[in-house]
């Protein structure tokens, strides 16, 4: 039998009715709005930068994102010198989302707020470590999850559909020891998390290999995309170079 707000929960824990109130009680707060506002548009920020973002201090801020973080509506992830904020998982965003649109009737987009600036070629394209990244690596791990082949849902996995693509695609996934198939890795630019583990290391050497894309003169970690890469692209995964140019 369900558990209702009346049941008697277990020794220790909080009644439902008591869970419940303390999640609300965790966005009864102005600037925590704002900050779920902001984190609904799916990027993750620092905390600092969701000062500036809901123009308050940086103290207070912190405040506010122990109470987030406390009620399960936010979390963090380290990516290099900076701890990121992000909403928990897709389940709590549609929560927030659909709290915002029924409190805001006329609500038709996201809380929009600019991205961190980069040079424009390593905001198209670029390598993170072994795997893409920037808008491409965006559009790949967009695409991939759009036609079931990746769960991004908090832990990043690849579904049935997605190995059977992978071996179609001449993305071979055996071998390199314990290293996970796929994970998840915070862009720095986009502020999304995109493919990468086995799968997306492997993707990119295909990838170089087959030269759907290339290393522009010079080096560096930028990637420009070829015309051979926007065919095999638009043939694997359906997307076309609007969605990294």
């Amino acid at each position: 039998m369900d558990a209702s707000p009346f049941t008697t929960p277990p020794e220790g824990a909080p009644a439902p009715a008591a869970r419940l109130a303390a999640f609300a009680a965790a966005l009864a707060d102005e600037t925590r709005a704002a900050i779920c506002m902001t984190l609904l548009e799916g990027r993750a920020w620092t905390a600092g930068e969701l000062a500036r973002i809901t123009a308050v201090a940086p103290s207070t801020v912190s405040g506010h994102l122990v109470r987030l973080l406390d009620a399960g509506i936010c979390v963090t992830e380290r990516q290099g010198r900076h701890r990121y904020v992000r909403v928990a998982d897709a389940a709590t965003a549609r929560l927030l989302d659909a709290l915002a649109s029924y409190a805001i009737p006329d609500r038709d987009a996201a809380h929009a707020v600019p991205v961190v600036a980069a040079p424009d070629p390593l905001a198209r394209a670029r390598t993170c470590y072994d795997h893409f990244a920037g808008r491409l690596g965006m559009a790949v791990t967009d695409a991939m999850e759009r036609r079931g082949l990746l769960r991004t849902d908090g832990v990043f996995e690849l579904t049935d559909d997605g190995r059977a693509w992978c071996a179609a695609a001449g993305v071979d996934l055996t071998g390199e020891g314990r290293r996970p198939q796929v994970s998840s890795c915070l862009d720095w630019t986009e502020r999304r998390r995109h493919l990468g583990g086995l799968a997306g290391a492997r993707l990119r050497a295909r990838a170089l290999e087959r030269r759907w894309v290339v290393r522009p003169e010079g080096g560096g970690r930028a990637l420009e995309v070829t015309a051979a890469g926007e065919r095999a692209f638009a043939e694997l995964l359906g997307i076309t170079p609007d969605a990294w140019s």
